[in-house]
């Protein structure tokens, strides 16, 4: 028996240095979005910085163990082989749902998911003792659950997400009224003073308040405390004095000080909060196998009584986890894909929005321009016009794609973002509350990005969606966490030996699964088969660039129309669909491209301005296109979807003559447009005539087979003639297209 608690401390290790992972990569990069998006450090710096932070920082989840032995749950009341059983389905359940949101791309918290999963796991653990006694009822289960401690847990993580966005928006509005977004003037007069405030809000919260969760500040209390304005007086002349010294001799503004000291503070706040969301779960089940072990009393009957005293730190340990996280840090590609989620959200200028509005996010948009319609109203003029002044900024006329490298936001915002996130969980850290940094560094971005104006009337419904979707994702780390650890302790009390080891392969299988996963999505994302935008400034530029474009969507449009017949013919509802993908796909490109005319007409050469009627007349016909596509592979689908009848013999003999006349077009004009044999054009439009009679043809065919026979079926007659109408529409769309590019040229040259 005492070989199988032996292989669940190794287990949980293991799972602890796994878990350490896929944590690190959602919640440790939070602290670098700042310094990344506002791109004033190189990254190496900014990582150098912020290993050091997390290795220092380490040392600061001492004082935050307990949270892991009896913050959630009254350890009295559980023995050794039941506090083994929640410690184990804490292990498995956390790990893989910190994992699905990696994956997703999604920041989660660690905190919530580890508080969850020890409620989760204890609740159920409580319910088998309780349904086991005699005298016990559910009314009993507030005996097992530490219903104080986990309601200020919980309440807290809660409150921060509306502390920390209403803290991070006053702060940064203040900030922008002072240095506006022209703010290099105004860093010379007031810099020094917002450099030295900065630091040391960052000294006093992170390097003083945080001690207090550490066993040094005992050494240090008698000269902290009582000395508290001294120390904020000195450290804000030294901070002063050091600015002053750092621009004169760097001629570089402060900020890139305060960024740098920020993300080290920031680090170091992290380390010290979440640290004990990978590892306290696994310290407090090696202590309770350590005093199990040498009590020579039955698991079942040993009381964990134990873990309500102090347990010593683990040094050693603490350092191996800081070098894991270190490691994880540099090294996990998970990481940046999480980054990348808030950085979009709190990017100044327009991007490509990784979520779509939905009913909510329109209706607070409407809700808050409205809002801000009636305050304009009631302010004085002057005062308006002072704040328009202070929030009005610089043009940058530049693309979307170019606004994913260039800064997402300035020093200023990024500055305050470091500031007031490591001010706040040093804040939690010190009062030993486990706060969720997640929450509290995401939600301060999101309150900068809205004092900024970030959120405009461009963007504002994608950004507040995107919001409202990674909050939810929060509730639902809650309830999965509470569930999922809940089912997974049922199932290993049922049988510890037979469903640890089949659990833990699961685990495995799932881990490996969503890396593979991840890296096949990581690889494809630059698809080399996408259409490209149109950069030339001048016509003939337009010109050549713009037949690589129709060449792919010839190619792809031959593709997709010969699949979908194919797969309509064979009821073959994959191939089906995957067509339909494929549309989808093309439209969305086709769109992005049109997103993209008003950045095109603007960098356009003076002389060459004529270019743009011709580039968006190409664009107009490339919709057109995708609409054909679209609505026939909808069609096709939904008609084998619904089960209804194949088309007959003679339908689809007549479609595939069409398929096999268009495969023919379209190659041609392919071939003309990747060898750049623009002058061939004029015969693919001779044969206009012809192909559109053939489609008359066929069209009239199939009156005379619907007049004649008694047993048509109306579905395949509606959708054969809706199939040959839309292609006829297709072939329009593509022949316009030929006939605006064919006079173009002729007439450039």
């Amino acid at each position: 028996m005492e070989n199988i608690y032996i292989l669940m401390i190794v287990a949980i290790v293991v799972l602890a240095v796994a878990d350490i992972i896929v944590g690190v990569s959602n919640d440790a990069i939070n602290f670098l979005n700042s310094a990344i998006g506002s791109k004033v450090l190189p990254i190496k710096t900014i990582m150098i910085v912020a290993s050091l932070g997390i290795f220092i920082g380490a040392v600061y989840s001492s004082g935050l163990m307990e949270v892991a032995r009896k913050g959630i749950f009254v350890p009295g009341e559980f023995y050794f082989d039941e506090i083994m059983i929640i410690f184990m389905a804490v292990m498995i359940t956390d790990i893989l749902l910190l994992d699905f949101f990696n994956t997703l791309g999604l920041p989660t918290s660690t905190t919530v998911s580890i508080v969850f999963n020890l409620l989760g796991a204890a609740i159920v653990m409580s319910l088998i003792k309780i349904s086991v006694s005699e005298t016990e009822t559910i009314a009993d289960l507030g005996n097992y659950i530490n219903k104080s401690k986990a309601l200020t847990i919980i309440g807290g993580i809660l409150l921060s997400v509306v502390i920390a966005f209403s803290v991070g928006a006053i702060v940064q509005w203040i900030s922008r009224l002072i240095f506006s977004f022209q703010y290099e003037k105004q860093l010379k007069n007031f810099g020094i003073i917002f450099g030295g405030v900065a630091l040391t809000a960052i000294t006093y919260f992170i390097f003083l308040k945080g001690l207090k969760g550490t066993p040094i500040y005992k050494e240090l209390k008698g000269s902290i405390e009582g000395n508290e304005v001294i120390i904020l007086l000195t450290a804000f002349i030294g901070w002063t004095l050091l600015s002053f010294v750092f621009e004169k001799l760097t001629k570089k503004t402060v900020l890139l000080v305060v960024i740098a000291v920020g993300t080290f503070g920031l680090a170091l706040a992290f380390s010290g909060n979440d640290l004990v969301n990978f590892i306290g779960v696994p310290m407090a089940a090696y202590h309770s196998w350590e005093a199990w072990s040498v009590s020579g009393i039955e698991p079942s009957n040993f009381s964990m009584e134990i873990l309500d005293a102090k347990m010593p730190a683990e040094p050693f340990l603490l350092f191996i986890a800081g070098g894991i996280m270190v490691v994880t840090l540099w090294f996990s590609k998970k990481a940046k894909t999480v980054a990348e989620t808030e950085i979009s959200l709190s990017r100044q200028t327009e991007t490509h929005e990784k979520f779509q509005p939905n009913m909510l996010s329109r209706g607070i948009v409407k809700g808050s321009t409205l809002l801000s319609k009636y305050l304009v109203a009631v302010i004085p003029n002057s005062i308006n016009s002072r704040i328009e002044r202070s929030f009005k900024e610089p043009k940058l006329l530049i693309t979307k794609d170019q606004s994913i490298n260039a800064p997402a936001f300035d020093m200023i915002r990024a500055s305050v973002n470091l500031m007031v996130a490591g001010v706040l969980i040093s804040i939690a850290t010190s009062m030993k509350l486990p706060l969720s940094t997640t929450y509290v560094t995401f939600m301060v971005a999101m309150g900068t990005s809205l004092a900024d104006r970030a959120w405009g009337r461009e963007s504002a419904v994608y950004r507040v969606a995107g919001v409202l979707n990674v909050i939810g994702g929060w509730f639902f780390t809650a309830f999965g966490a509470l569930i999922a650890a809940g089912v997974v302790t049922f199932l290993i009390n049922w049988n510890k030996e037979v469903m640890i080891p089949i659990l833990l392969l699961i685990t495995i299988s799932l881990l490996v699964r969503n890396y593979l996963s991840h890296k096949k999505k990581s690889m494809s994302s630059i698809d080399p088969d996408s259409l490209k935008k149109t950069e030339s400034k001048t016509v003939q530029g337009i010109i050549q660039e713009s037949a690589d474009q129709i060449s792919n969507v010839v190619s792809r449009t031959n593709k997709i129309y010969s699949n979908m017949l194919s797969g309509l013919a064979k009821e073959d509802l994959s191939k089906l669909k995957k067509s339909r993908k494929g549309v989808e796909k093309l439209n969305k490109e086709v769109d992005a491209l049109r997103d993209n005319i008003f950045y095109f007409i603007k960098n356009l050469d003076e002389t060459s301005v004529r270019g743009s009627n011709f580039y968006i007349i190409i664009l107009g016909y490339l919709q057109d296109v995708g609409q054909s596509l679209d609505f026939l592979a909808k069609a096709s689908y939904k008609h084998i979807n619904n089960n209804h009848k194949v088309l007959r013999f003679n339908q689809i003999k007549d479609l595939q003559d069409i398929d096999k006349s268009l495969e023919e077009l379209l190659n041609d004009i392919e071939t003309i447009f990747n060898n750049r044999e623009f002058e061939k054009l004029g015969a693919i439009l001779n044969s206009k005539q012809r192909a559109q009679d053939d489609l008359a043809v066929k069209i009239a065919s199939q009156i005379t087979r619907t007049r004649a026979e008694d047993n048509d079926s109306p579905k395949n007659t509606a959708l054969y003639f809706s199939l040959l109408l839309e292609t006829k529409d297709l072939l329009a769309a593509i022949m316009n297209l030929i006939e605006e590019y064919y006079n173009s040229y002729n007439t450039k040259n």
